[in-house]
Order: C-alpha cells, then structure tokens, then sequence
C-alpha cells in the first residue's frame, strides 16, 4: 500500500496559519486531533518563545470554543481544545484517509504522512483542492520494502532470471535453461516467476497512478 508524504500550506483563513506565520520559530506539534461532524477535538504541544502570544490568540479565537493549559513546562505547554471549525482536519476526513500523528505545523506550513490506497490518496488530493488548501507531494512509495514485496524464493527466482538473461531482448535464457540451471520443475519455474512478475507490476502501476495525482 502506497504511504505518501505532503507538505501542505495552511491558509491564512485558518489560525493556525496565522499565529504560525507570525511567529515562525515557535513550533506547534499536534499529538491527536479528532473531528467530530462540524467539531473538533485537538491536543497539542506548543514549543518556542512566543507561548504566550499563541496562547492569546487561541484565547481571542471565536471558532475555539474551549481551550484547556493541561500541562505548564520550561519552554513548553501542553493544550486541549475544541474547535467549531476544523477546517484543516476536514480532508482527510471526508477522503477516509487517517493521519498519521504527531505532525507539525510551523511558519504556515505542516507536513502529513499517509498510508492508504491509491484511490484514497487520490480523494485525498482532490479534497485539499476543494477546502482550498495548497499542497504538494513530497514523495509516494510503497510501504513494503523489496523483500516484504516478494517472498524469499520469488526474489532470488527473479535475480537469476535477470542474471541469465532471460528478460534481455533477444532472450538469453529460455524459461526450460533457466528451470534446469536452478533444478527446479520447469513448471514450478514457470509459475513463481509469475507470481513475482504479478508483484512487481502491479506495484509499478500503483506507484504510476499516485504520481498522476494533483500537486505530485
């Protein structure tokens, strides 16, 4: 399954955007966020030296409806609040797509990583779009590495396929050399090599497909 890394820019109609441009090195760390209908719920970690001034601006924020100091440290608080506008939550929401947490929103900007399929990600996309916020994909791969991709025996299959030349164009190697270079079964040769050609492309397809989606 593809997992996917945005960069996102937050609007100025959204506070957080604002607050974090106006004070750039003060960093806001959203540890859960839950939206609930046209509500929601955040918790979050302010680290800087402007707490304070964000703090009055949330305090000063109509769409805040509460906001709870849970935890007062050197440098750094921890915040609960419910917001009547959870605008930046709201994507992923209506996409399905589940936000991996904690991420950071800094100087306007926050970065999302997501696993989801490629359908997803595609409404994704076409979500940010529509609530108007701006982004671009930083990356899109396949969370299973090459061994996860493959079994042990379909990838050393598929190595000495490569290696004999039986995908060079002319062939080197017929499917029956390669069976009997390997001792194997020409038949069971036949099928594992299917199996894993049967990985391999549907994994570049998937990989083709979320590079078309907007802002890749």
């Amino acid at each position: 399954m593809p997992n996917a890394k945005l960069e996102l820019t937050v609007p100025e109609g959204i506070w957080l955007g604002r607050v974090t441009r106006d004070h750039p090195d003060t960093r806001i760390r959203v540890l859960a966020a839950i939206p609930d209908g046209l509500t929601g719920v955040g918790l979050i970690e302010v680290e800087g030296g402007a707490i304070d001034a964000i703090l009055d601006v949330m305090r000063g924020e109509p769409d805040i409806t509460s906001l709870e100091v849970l935890q007062d440290g050197e440098g750094d608080v921890l915040v609960q609040f419910e917001t009547a506008d959870p605008l930046l939550l709201m994507p992923a929401r209506d996409s399905g797509v589940p936000l991996e947490m904690p991420f950071d929103i800094q100087n306007g900007a926050v970065t999302w990583e997501v696993t989801a399929s490629t359908e997803q990600l595609s409404r994704l996309g076409g979500q940010l779009d529509e609530f108007g916020i701006p982004f671009r994909v930083v990356y899109v791969r396949q969370e299973s590495d090459r061994e996860q991709l493959l079994t042990d025996r379909q990838q050393d299959l598929l190595d000495a396929a490569v290696e004999a030349g039986y995908y060079d164009t002319p062939r080197d190697c017929s499917l029956t050399d390669l069976a009997d270079r390997l001792g194997i079964a020409k038949s069971t040769c036949s099928s594992t090599l299917h199996r894993a050609e049967e990985a391999v492309i549907k994994a570049y397809v998937d990989r083709e497909r979320v590079a078309d989606l907007p802002g890749a």
